[in-house]
Parts: C-alpha cells; sequence; structure tokens
C-alpha cells in the first residue's frame, strides 16, 4: 500500500502506466493461462480461473483500494481504474478463448459469453464486494464464485 501511495503521489494518477501497477501489484494471469492450457475439465479450468483471480485480488487489494477511494475526486485516478478493470476483462477474455479452444463449454456458448461470465464470477467487483463490502474469508469468497462460475457455464 505504502508502495502504490508513494507512486501516485510522486507521479500523479495520470502518469501512473499499467506497467507500474503490473510490477507494484504482480499478476497470477500470465501463469494461470499457462495452467489453463493443461485443464482437463471445465471444474479444473474454472477452479484455476478462481484460484489465480483471487491471488491478483489478495497481491494487489491495497493498491485497488487506494484507486478506489480515490476516484471521487481523480481524473487521473479514474483513468487508471478504467486501464485496470481493461487489463482484468482482457485476462478473462483470454481465459475465455482457452476454455472455449478446449472444447469444455458447450456449443452455444462463445467467447464473449464465457467471458462476460467470468467477469461477472471473478472480476474486480466480485472479489471485491465479498471480500470487502461483506466481509468474506477468501477461501469462502474463491469457493462460493467458483461454484457460481460452473453453474453459469453449465447452464443449457
Amino acid at each position: 500500500m505504502q508502495a502504490a501511495r508513494e507512486l501516485f503521489t510522486t507521479r500523479g494518477h495520470a502518469r501512473v502506466t499499467m506497467s507500474d501497477i503490473a510490477r507494484m501489484a504482480g499478476t497470477a494471469s500470465t501463469e494461470t493461462l499457462e495452467k489453463l492450457r493443461d485443464a482437463t475439465s471445465l471444474e479444473s479450468a474454472v477452479a484455476l480461473v478462481a484460484r489465480g483471480t483471487r491471488a491478483d485480488h489478495e497481491r494487489s487489494q491495497p493498491m485497488v483500494d487506494l484507486l478506489y477511494s480515490s476516484m471521487a475526486g481523480d481524473d487521473g485516478a479514474r483513468e487508471t481504474w478504467q486501464h485496470v478493470l481493461t487489463g482484468c476483462r482482457q485476462a478473462l477474455r483470454d481465459a475465455a478463448e482457452l476454455i472455449v479452444g478446449k472444447g469444455f463449454i458447450a456449443p452455444h456458448f462463445h467467447v464473449e459469453n464465457v467471458a462476460d461470465r467470468l467477469w461477472f464470477c471473478f472480476g474486480l467487483n466480485a472479489w471485491r464486494t465479498l471480500i470487502v463490502d461483506c466481509q468474506w474469508a477468501c477461501d469462502d469468497a474463491e469457493r462460493t464464485l467458483n461454484h457460481q462460475a460452473t453453474s453459469m457455464l453449465t447452464e443449457s
């Protein structure tokens, strides 16, 4: 958290790049995508996405909280927040491409359908709502989001 504040204070929100944020927060996205290539079922793929997005959330929560609280009065923070959301959504779209490509999903689901469901279940707001707003334990949130995503991806 202190590193995030220093970065935003010294450079200003508008001058902090996605690379700066990624370096500061770390990301499990690349690692998760590599592991997804070896998934053997929808359930194992969704569990990997749940675990990876949880790791990202736990690593970046202080930075996300700082951005979130700064958005009301700072155009740079709002712009950075949009970049963060876009990056997270793209990572989940990449996961959706792999899941669809492996044939784990019914044929009527397209990549965008799967990406939207993954975003709903594993996007920043899903984790933030359960862990920050509702004060759930990370294990409970991961288990619930995993179950919800699997259910949404197997509905006919």
